[in-house]
This record gives C-alpha cells, sequence and structure tokens, in this order.
C-alpha cells in the first residue's frame, strides 16, 4: 500500500507519539506489534489482503486460519455489522475489556472472533486507528507467545514495522476463545476466564472445559 510512514526499525515506548506511529503503519498495511494484558500481539490492516499476506507469511502460518479482530467496545463491533446476542451482550459486560474472544456470526453469515484488550495501550492503539485490526499472538506458528516486545521482534523480524513496548505482559496466557450459536456457548480454545464463570455471566450452557 502507498502513504507508508517512514519505517522506524526496533522496539520503541509506547508513547502518545509511538501509539499514533504504529496506527499509522497499520493503516498504511505494515505490521506491528502491540502489548495486551495477556501476551504480545502483532496487527495488520484486516481489510488489506497484502497486509493479511504478510501476517501469515510473519508468523508462518496456514492463511485458511481466521485472526481474531480487536474492538474498542462491543458497539464497534456491532457498528461492524456484527450480531451481538443477549448472550455476547452478558459476556461482554461481564468480560470486555479483557481476556476473552467471542467468535460471532458476520453479515455474511460467517463467523468472525472479536476481542477488547484489558490494556492501555492496546486500546489508546485501537481509538488512534479508527478501524477493527486483526491481531494475533506475536509469535511465530507452534512458537511459545512472547511475553515482552523484546521477544516478539526478535521473533517477527523482519517482518513488522516497529514493536510498541509497554513492558512484560503480565497474563502469559492467550485469550479463552468462544463461540456463541445461539443460546449456547462453546470453548473453542481454554484460557484465562473458566467455563463456570461463562456460565454464571452467559446464563446459559457452556460447552467444552
Amino acid at each position: 500500500m502507498t502513504g507508508s510512514p517512514e519505517r522506524v526499525s526496533g522496539v520503541v515506548p509506547a508513547t502518545a507519539e509511538n501509539i499514533r506511529r504504529a496506527a499509522e503503519f497499520v493503516r498504511a498495511g505494515e505490521l506491528v506489534i502491540v502489548p495486551t494484558e495477556t501476551v504480545y500481539g502483532v496487527a495488520a490492516r484486516a481489510d488489506s489482503p497484502e497486509a493479511m499476506a504478510r501476517l501469515f507469511a510473519a508468523k508462518g502460518r496456514n492463511g485458511a486460519k481466521r485472526v481474531a479482530f480487536f474492538a474498542e467496545n462491543i458497539e464497534a463491533v456491532r457498528a461492524a455489522g456484527i450480531h451481538v446476542s443477549e448472550v455476547a451482550e452478558r459476556l461482554a459486560a461481564a468480560f470486555w475489556p479483557g481476556p476473552l474472544t467471542m467468535v460471532l456470526q458476520n453479515a455474511a453469515g460467517g463467523w468472525d472472533g472479536f476481542r477488547v484488550p484489558d490494556h492501555a495501550v492496546a486500546l489508546a492503539w485501537v481509538r488512534e486507528l479508527g478501524l477493527l485490526p486483526a491481531v494475533t499472538s506475536a509469535n511465530c506458528s507452534g512458537e511459545s507467545a512472547a511475553c515482552t516486545a523484546q521477544e516478539a521482534w526478535a521473533a517477527l523480524q523482519p517482518h513488522v514495522a516497529l514493536a510498541l513496548d509497554a513492558g512484560p505482559a503480565e497474563g502469559g496466557l492467550a485469550s479463552t476463545v468462544v463461540k456463541i450459536t445461539g443460546n449456547v456457548v462453546e470453548i473453542l480454545r481454554a484460557g484465562p476466564i473458566g467455563r463456570e464463570a461463562l456460565e454464571r455471566a452467559a446464563g446459559c450452557p457452556v460447552r467444552g472445559s
């Protein structure tokens, strides 16, 4: 894509200026590394096939696998044309911002995952970006998740433009992923939020563990 800002090599502190630069890079089709409360993530512009191809190449990941989106809040998810059920509303109220990815039905009848990260830098970056980015863990597929910006940068070079450093990620465990179909919640990936907590918040059956 054209109009890319001047590329800055390396790990940079998560200042307001660098958060703006990270947003500019993603809007221009570059990849950036961002902190979350669980692990560090690598982000791409989801509506750019070139950027998504770069993301999969960086991770050495099968392009057929889905990547979740980050959002500022549940209203932003709904504004993107996603069906947000009462169950999804209840789970968002209980666990967003936080380490829960919800797989919801989109306007085309397919399924997409969404998460609102509980991290001030990540949320500031999403607001600055002005769109819903694709974000996945900042590591090569099959390798351990990166808990520092330096680890993420080392794993994904030379594919990323910069890494926002906000110190070590505290969670160290990727988000719980659930799929919501009608009044049933299915756990697709175990994480920090367990089945019992999900059932209490959702008020409906939860499958998996």
